[in-house]
């Protein structure tokens, strides 16, 4: 729709009842049981964000996308950097956010986002590592309904990001953020090390403090391994 001549309307939401072919970070495949889940996008055009401070827009769609689902788990829900959502140790979302640009600035922007909602079986590679709201709550919810409040708390953040209302964005989406501020094992590319994320750049880039180190990794340089 995005490349018809026609313009789409910004905040276009348009919602799969049953992504057979869904894709995450880096091409990885998601999977989602028809009828369950939540797996919609949203077209915005965020013109006003500098190309370098893209990762803003991830921040403000996770914080909204958590302040909804603060509603059914409580402060539980954490964002795993750079585009996960979790409970505990185990996966319940992602976001995968596309740029459009022209020349240096944004044309428009994707935002991919599935969510395990009712889904209540997984594949055996996932069984440990994926949960839903239904498992976790044992009640059924209704998928229009948290779509709704989902779409209306992303909006909230959205229109503070685009009138420049940026006081205390980050350190509202660190105050979210899975594992921050606790003692972890990580590896980068091979070598295992034991850190503590310290925080996320404007433009992506995850901190880690090791010793008397800090560094900062690009997606995919680092893996998160299990806790200390």
């Amino acid at each position: 729709m995005v490349s018809n001549s026609a313009p789409l309307a910004e905040g276009t939401v348009i919602m799969a009842d049953h992504q057979f072919a869904g894709r995450g970070q880096q091409e990885n495949a998601w999977h989602s049981e028809a009828g369950k889940n939540l797996t919609f996008s949203i077209y915005l055009c965020p013109s006003f964000l500098p190309i370098g401070k893209q990762f803003l827009l991830n921040m403000a769609v996770s914080i909204g996308i958590r302040d909804a689902l603060s509603n059914y788990l409580g402060d539980q829900l954490k964002v795993k950097w750079p585009n996960d959502l979790y409970y505990g140790c185990q996966k319940l979302g992602g976001i995968l956010i596309e740029n459009m640009l022209s020349g240096l600035t944004f044309k428009a922007s994707i935002i991919g986002i599935g969510i395990n909602v009712n889904q209540m079986n997984f594949n055996a590679a996932l069984q440990n590592r994926a949960t839903s709201i239904q498992k976790i709550l044992q009640l059924d919810v209704n998928l229009i309904e948290l779509l709704g409040a989902i779409c209306s708390h992303i909006e909230v953040q959205y229109m503070k990001l685009k009138i420049g209302n940026l006081d205390n964005l980050q350190q509202n989406y660190l105050s979210g953020l899975y594992r921050f501020g606790k003692n972890g094992l990580y590896s980068h590319f091979g070598q295992t090390f034991a850190g503590k994320i310290t925080g996320v750049t404007e433009t992506g880039q995850l901190v880690i403090s090791s010793g008397s180190m800090e560094k900062q990794y690009n997606f995919k340089e680092v893996e998160f391994l299990e806790n200390i």
